[in-house]
């Protein structure tokens, strides 16, 4: 990416003159938007292990690292990129979407063992997050939806902000700019609910990718299997749907 370059430019010319490396804020090493920060980079030629220092940070505190210093940029989740805009103090320069079509991102788990001995339980939770996906899905309903997420004991931040991230449009600087994108949020569209068990792969690749674990086929299996497409299409009582492409 054309971005990744830009950065791997930046990184050797503060190499030669002796500069510290950048410091990119990531909310844990486990967490897809560490991956997800480390495939751009690597993109573009960026040794995240190398290059830059990564730190791990929880999302309300990014935006204050931000503004004092603390990082030069940072990989986290809504509301926190477009807080930071809102305040002056940064700029988005990627959707996660641009690196990755269709990322996995917050997740539904039981235990195996507790699944197996509540079945019918299991799938009506299934069937209440596919209500709620479809509630949100509609326009009418986002302000409600925005409302309710802003309160103090939830996310505790303006509604407006929130309400913009539901519908992709997003301000991606202070002076206002403006971006749109369909594919920001997908919550219950293009079957994004249905669990795929190419997205735990390709989960499981970065973490052997990263140094995180040996690669071992038994471990693949396992990872693999966590993700069960099954029990969603059972709750659902819709047709099995197709594999999503990661868009890698």
């Amino acid at each position: 990416m054309a971005t990744a370059q830009a950065l791997a430019r930046v990184v050797a010319k503060r190499r030669k003159s002796g500069a510290e490396p950048l410091t990119f804020g990531m909310t844990f090493p486990f967490s897809t938007h560490n991956y997800q920060l480390r495939f751009w980079m690597a993109a573009g030629g960026v040794d995240p292990d190398e290059d830059v220092q990564l730190v791990v940070l929880p999302p309300p505190y990014m935006v204050d690292s931000l503004a004092n210093g603390h990082v030069d940029a940072f990989c986290v989740g809504a509301p926190w990129n477009s807080i930071a805009v809102d305040l002056g103090v940064g700029h988005i320069l990627h959707f996660v979407s641009d690196i990755l079509l269709s990322a996995v991102e917050k997740v539904l788990a039981v235990r195996q063992s507790w699944s197996e001995k509540h079945p019918d339980v299991v799938a009506s939770l299934v069937r209440a997050h596919l209500r709620a996906a479809e509630f949100i899905e509609q326009p009418e309903n986002r302000p409600e939806v925005a409302r309710i997420l802003s309160s103090p004991e939830r996310l505790g931040v303006d509604a407006s902000v929130i309400q913009r991230t539901l519908d992709g449009r997003l301000k991606i600087s202070p002076d206002g700019t403006m971006r749109e994108s369909n594919r920001y949020l997908l919550v219950g569209r293009e079957a994004a609910a249905r669990p795929d068990p190419a997205q735990a792969a390709w989960l499981y690749a970065q973490m052997v990718r990263w140094g995180q674990t040996p690669y071992r086929p038994e471990a693949l299996k396992a990872a693999m299997a966590v993700f069960r497409p099954d029990l969603y299409d059972a709750a659902s009582g819709r047709p099995a749907g197709a594999s999503h492409a990661i868009g890698a």
